[in-house]
């Protein structure tokens, strides 16, 4: 059998909260072009993710992945860091 993981959904986004245990809040920004106007438009979405180990911080860029529901907001959970954060510099407020 092959890779059972291929029809779930990913997405990249950058750590915006770690106050909580196992969870990280991601938030993904996503462009998109309007129809009539031709302008790009920023969207940005914030998602509750499940970080089993406590691995990633604010700031870290990171790969999330579809998975069952853990709780009444968790649905993602991050697969991989993609980017550490380097310091103080890129932390979010």
């Amino acid at each position: 059998m092959e890779n059972r993981n291929n029809k779930r959904k990913t997405m990249t986004g950058t750590v915006v909260s770690d106050k909580m245990m196992k969870t990280r809040v991601v938030e993904v920004t996503t462009t998109s072009r309007h129809a009539q106007y031709n302008k790009l438009m920023k969207a940005s979405a914030r998602y509750k993710a499940h970080d089993e180990k406590n691995e990633s911080h604010t700031g870290d860029v990171v790969a999330l992945m579809e998975t069952r529901r853990l709780s009444k907001d968790k649905r993602w959970t991050i697969s991989s860091i993609v980017k550490k954060a380097q310091g103080k510099d890129e932390v979010l407020a």
